[in-house]
């Protein structure tokens, strides 16, 4: 009841906020762009360039408004929100084109208004308003938590961390978990050292070499400003039977679940997720290709639980009113710099069939989902060795290892970075064994070896800032808002 009464009241708040932003609309078209994906899939880099190339008319020939000529320019202005950071857009700007370093994760929520002047293809000139909202992915696997109380969560993640791909990952979690009493009274040392154990365990499955996506809750691998507070210091119980009787570990634990829910999942959703038009969602395949077949599953599972979070739909006069939709979201493959072009169209197979479990699930609504493979930033260039040896060439990280050869982050290298197969479903259904990722094999012996580059040296044009080179970028804004500028 109390639950129903939760979403009752978050719904008339959602009704009221939509009839704001609608009469706000009339008079200053806007689009609202949600971009997110799971660590280090690229969010900060894809807005950087997306915003310095509208800024600075980039080379974006797929992107018919600039293409054409029609836009006339565009300006950053203060953001609608005062109480969200800024997202550092000039910061970040110089990390990549001073440092040759790629910018820091997302870590919290942060937001950025641009004005874009344009021509319509009528001939009047008219202004769109974008306003690009940036967030971690791993905050959006929260909201089926809505859902579920916390007895139903805790059985679902013990047994989620049983599976074989976990169970070795959790171990120093499960023997704590074996001697919780639920019925005991409630303890804070108790609870401290449940959440830690548990903690660690969600960090241990998203090491590289494992790569697991699916590890709700968000905060506790991001907890910003609510760290060692009460909200995070719960974890699952085992042996829940019957009720929780007062005072007991299960009530306590019970109640910082329902207080997570109510002090962080649900302000997310209402303020951020539920007003979005537009969404992007970041996809580092590659990575989960390095690590093995339980990496990429795991993902497609993850993929799935994202989609289902937004409220996605074709946008109607009724729905603009009272429910906003999402209605266009693009899936993207970053990254696609670390491999030859010749296999671009075969990642953006792979990331079609990731998502297309997702993607039937959202198509009897409406609305518009795209899949692409690119590199907000292209960090290689490609060259051929010996005439037929396709080979990419870039500076690779330091510390990055490839043939017992560890990398300085100074030398430049040329590589030949593998090839994707032409069926994807050679990734998905690969016999037994499947393919070997580094979960299972050391990182000379894994069939999928990407390594991370450097951000690629520039120099400055006699006009200025010289455009960031991509690959599909262009691709994405036309998809994304192409329709919009017409």
């Amino acid at each position: 009841m109390a639950n129903v009464f939760s979403n009752f009241l978050e719904q008339a708040r959602l009704t009221s906020q939509a009839l704001l932003e609608y009469g706000n609309n009339l008079f200053e078209p806007t689009v609202r762009l949600g971009v997110t994906g799971l660590s280090r899939a690229g969010k900060t880099v894809f807005i950087t360039a997306l915003v310095h190339g509208l800024l600075r008319g980039g080379r974006f020939p797929v992107f018919e408004a600039l293409a054409s000529g029609r836009i006339a320019g565009a300006r950053l202005s203060p953001q609608p929100d005062d109480t969200i950071p800024r997202f550092a857009y000039e910061a970040h700007l110089d990390a990549l084109l001073k440092g040759r370093e790629w910018p820091e994760s997302t870590k919290q929520i942060s937001e950025l208004r641009l004005v874009i002047d344009y021509q319509s293809q009528s001939g009047s000139m008219r202004e769109l308003t974008l306003d690009i909202v940036d967030y971690p992915g791993e905050w959006l696997l929260d909201l089926p938590l809505l859902n579920l109380s916390y007895e139903d969560w805790s059985r679902q993640t013990i047994h989620l961390s049983q599976q074989k791909d976990r169970a070795h990952l959790a171990a120093d979690w499960h023997r704590d978990l074996a001697i919780l009493d639920p019925l005991a009274p409630e303890n804070e040392l108790a609870a401290q050292v449940a959440a830690q154990h548990f903690t660690q365990y969600l960090r241990s499955c998203r090491d590289e070499r494992f790569a697991l996506s699916l590890l709700p809750p968000g905060r506790f691998l991001m907890p910003g400003e609510l760290a060692d507070s009460p909200a995070l210091t719960f974890a699952p119980l085992d042996r829940l039977d019957g009720s929780a009787p007062s005072g007991s570990l299960w009530a306590m634990m019970r109640r910082r679940y329902e207080s997570y829910k109510d002090a962080v999942v649900r302000p997310f959703y209402r303020d951020h997720i539920a007003r979005l038009d537009r969404q992007v969602v970041l996809v580092d395949a590659l990575t989960a290709l390095n690590a093995g077949p339980d990496a990429v599953h795991d993902l497609e599972r993850a993929l799935i639980a994202i989609l289902d979070s937004f409220n996605i739909g074709r946008n109607s006069i009724l729905s603009a009113l009272f429910s906003p939709r999402i209605d266009r979201i693009l899936f993207a493959a970053t990254k696609a710099d670390l491999l030859h072009h010749t296999s671009h169209d075969k990642l953006e197979r792979i990331l079609e069939r990731l998502v297309s479990d997702a993607a039937k699930r959202a198509d009897f609504t409406g609305a518009k989902i795209d899949a692409i493979a690119m590199a907000s930033v292209r960090a290689t260039r490609e060259a051929n060795v010996g005439g037929s040896l396709q080979a990419i060439v870039g500076t690779p990280l330091a510390g990055e290892q490839a043939g017992g050869r560890v990398f300085d982050g100074q030398s430049e290298i040329v590589i030949h970075p593998g090839d994707l197969p032409d069926d994807p479903e050679r990734i998905f259904n690969g016999g037994d064994g499947g393919f070997r990722g580094l979960a299972s094999a050391s990182s000379d012996d894994a069939d999928y070896r990407f390594l991370r580059f450097r951000p690629p040296l520039l120099e400055r044009t006699e006009a200025g800032i010289p455009a960031l080179p991509h690959i599909r970028l262009d691709r994405a804004l036309e998809f994304l808002i192409g329709d919009r500028l017409r």
